[in-house]
């Protein structure tokens, strides 16, 4: 009888830790991330003036446009490779992640620097090249890859040297994409870690509502 007793609280125990681990606790994880952080539960998406989803705060996006900041380098094209056409191989190990190339690796310095080859469609421009003719100033974030490849943020400083650029291409004025930098960066977590970032995504969507200032 002791053994059927004691069998019978162990299943009971299961069944009950089982229902508090396995549906109370996720359902009241669910409904407090819905109730007090919904933006952050649902995957922090923004939203351009139309409604319409663009991506996320939290995952970085490729710009290229003379129109818009543009992001720092990605290995994995910021994962929008498509799979079933995946020649580059960005997705074969995954769609996150660092090159790992060393400074010296001839692959880094093409890109960075350029490549001279008697074939001239062997040769490339490189990113230093490009932003110098683009008139921006190159910094570390907008020459290299982050350990992620999927970073949202640029330093302030590669948002404010690519002023001049967007400020031409729009029609507007300096000091009206240095205050859209402003309101746009986000400080250090808890004020002492890390280092001040501009969110890339939320500062190109505040750009395409910006209108030319009347002087």
């Amino acid at each position: 009888m002791s053994f059927a007793r004691d069998a019978g609280r162990a299943v009971r125990s299961t069944i009950v830790l089982w229902l508090i681990t396995a549906i109370i606790y996720p359902f009241v994880m669910i409904a407090c991330g819905q109730i007090l952080f919904p933006f952050q539960a649902n995957g922090s998406l923004l939203k351009n003036a139309q409604g319409k989803v663009t991506g996320s705060a939290l995952i970085g996006q490729p710009f290229t446009s003379d129109r818009y900041f543009n992001s720092r380098p990605s290995t994995t094209s910021y994962s929008t490779a498509d799979p079933k056409k995946d020649e580059a191989g960005v997705l074969k190990t995954g769609v996150s992640g660092a090159s790992n190339l060393a400074p010296s690796n001839p692959d880094l310095l093409s890109r960075i620097k350029g490549k001279n080859d008697p074939d001239p469609k062997k040769q490339t421009e490189g990113d230093l090249n490009r932003l110098k003719k683009a008139g921006v100033q190159p910094t570390a974030d907008l020459v290299y890859t982050s350990g992620s490849s999927l970073d949202p943020h640029i330093s302030p400083e590669a948002a404010r040297a690519q002023i001049a650029r967007v400020a031409k291409a729009r029609g507007l004025q300096p000091n009206q994409l240095e205050t859209l930098i402003g309101q746009n960066t986000d400080g250090r977590f808890l004020g002492i870690f890390g280092e001040p970032g501009v969110n890339l995504l939320k500062l190109n969507l505040a750009l395409d509502v910006l209108k030319p200032s009347i002087s």
